[in-house]
């Protein structure tokens, strides 16, 4: 059997469709990224567990040539099954809004996550207003509140979903500045002087958030390459879906700098008009995704970081 062939069958057994090639296209996070031709010429996308040393991409003879799937430690295994779970759970609920397009999740299981094809096409500047309506409508979709009944993850990390009554500027200083904060300081990606700097912030959430807002639909991780453009719209993609502030989101497009985001923004004003000074609350916003790239990339991010801070201290 050729290799292919034997990793068709693998996910096959692992998510119970019926795949009739499989190819791996890179890898992140521990787990391989391939292309599906299913049975009657479907397409499809998935996340598979990568064995290790395989967290680079991948050539074809670097497939396993079997189809068991690799030990690993419990933990690791329930890693894993976790994060795909919370990957299938936020596309769907984002689903449920009928706003922005997203992947139809087609099998989940502790091993792998499947998700339709979507074609890659261009990003216009309708494309990108119509993405700025549509996210504005997921917003508005709103959510039970602040968090999400399931764990989260972003990139390869835990994101605690749980809620909290006290409302989103103390939810966040717990449930996202806090934890990676002392994460990225444990791993002397930051120093103690930085984490003063983010204290204070949270110190201060109370009287930096700005206007309270009802908790919105949130895809959580809405950086330029979390957003697809294909048929004309914007889709979204790898959610760390929950309830939260939508000016989060937008933080996240304009943190690594997302195409036509001027149009997506006249968008999104154009159907649910923004709270008054949400441009200066964008560091803010921003500070949590810069800790969390400190924890998995190091000290590279401290000084952005501290400009965030600082700039969120300056409101």
């Amino acid at each position: 059997m050729s290799r292919s062939a034997t990793l068709a069958a693998r996910i096959g057994q692992l998510t119970g469709l019926a795949v009739r090639e499989a190819r791996v296209v890179g890898a992140q996070h521990g787990y391989q990224h391939l292309m599906l031709t299913l049975s009657g010429g479907g397409r499809a996308f998935a996340k598979a567990f990568a064995a290790p040393g395989q967290d680079a991409d991948p050539e074809p003879s670097a497939v396993p040539d079997h189809g068991a799937v690799p030990d690993r430690d419990a933990a690791g295994s329930r890693a894993t099954a976790a994060a795909f779970a919370a990957e299938a759970n936020g596309l769907r609920w984002l689903a449920e809004a009928d706003a922005v397009p997203v992947p139809q999740v087609l099998a989940v299981g502790p091993e792998a996550l499947v998700i339709s094809m979507i074609q890659p096409g261009p990003a216009t500047p309708e494309a990108a207003f119509g993405f700025g309506t549509d996210l504005a409508r997921l917003h508005a979709a709103g959510a039970d509140g602040f968090g999400a009944p399931w764990p989260g993850f972003i990139a390869s990390l835990p994101l605690d979903n749980t809620p909290e009554a006290a409302g989103w500027p103390q939810w966040y200083a717990h449930r996202r500045l806090l934890p990676f904060l002392t994460r990225a300081v444990d791993a002397g990606a930051l120093r103690s002087e930085d984490a003063r700097l983010v204290e204070e912030v949270v110190d201060r959430i109370g009287s930096l958030a700005g206007p309270a807002e009802p908790p919105s639909r949130i895809h959580g991780d809405c950086w330029a390459g979390n957003v697809l453009w294909s048929g004309g719209r914007g889709w979204l993609i790898d959610p760390a879906a929950h309830g939260g502030h939508r000016e989060t989101d937008l933080a996240m497009l304009a943190l690594f700098g997302a195409p036509g985001l001027d149009r997506i923004l006249a968008g999104y004003n154009d159907t649910v008009p923004l709270a008054a000074g949400w441009r200066s609350r964008i560091p803010l916003h921003q500070l949590h995704p810069l800790l969390v790239h400190a924890c998995l990339f190091g000290a590279s991010y401290r000084e952005e970081v501290r400009s965030a801070a600082r700039a969120a201290l300056a409101i």
